[in-house]
């Protein structure tokens, strides 16, 4: 199952995208054995329209644009489902022997998402109930992915 990570913003901070590129090279390692994989990011520009709900329609209609019809889409937002990294990796795992074939997970930009990210059957996450600046949600969301392949691949990594 192809995975996706789209963003609205790009990481400036150097550190920030290291780390990133850390996350998506082992997940591409530890992926591939178990057939996810590899991960593709992709960053998009925050939109420059007016008022904030013209943001957020311009930039969901831009994380949506590329994404085939048949795409499980995973939508980080605060009033989203919180699950553990377990469930996360049940999740995937489900999706994958389901027949899914790409799995896009979708940042918004400042002001949130737009209602065409946010429609089923997209799935609402949140990595939890603090606010975290969108660089270091990246972060979040692509060390998670390395664990749910590691989880499913039964690799010591993640020892709970």
């Amino acid at each position: 199952m192809r995975i996706s990570l789209l963003a609205v913003g790009k990481l400036k901070d150097a550190e920030e995208r290291a780390i990133s590129d850390r996350y998506v090279k082992r997940f591409n390692g530890a992926g591939r054995a178990i057939g996810l994989g590899p991960i593709e990011v992709r960053e998009l520009n925050e939109s420059r329209a007016a008022s904030a709900d013209e943001r957020k329609c311009d930039e969901a209609a831009r994380l949506m644009k590329d994404l085939a019809a048949d795409t499980f889409i995973v939508a980080l937002d605060p009033a989203g489902r919180s699950i553990s990294s377990e469930s996360f990796a049940r999740l995937l795992s489900e999706k994958r022997d389901g027949a899914v074939k790409a799995c896009a997970f979708l940042i918004g930009g400042p002001d949130g998402h737009g209602a065409q990210a946010l429609r089923p059957p997209a799935m609402k996450l949140s990595l939890g109930a603090l606010t975290l600046p969108h660089g270091l949600a990246r972060v979040v969301l692509l060390e998670q992915l390395y664990r749910a392949a590691t989880i499913l691949s039964g690799h010591p990594y993640h020892r709970a």
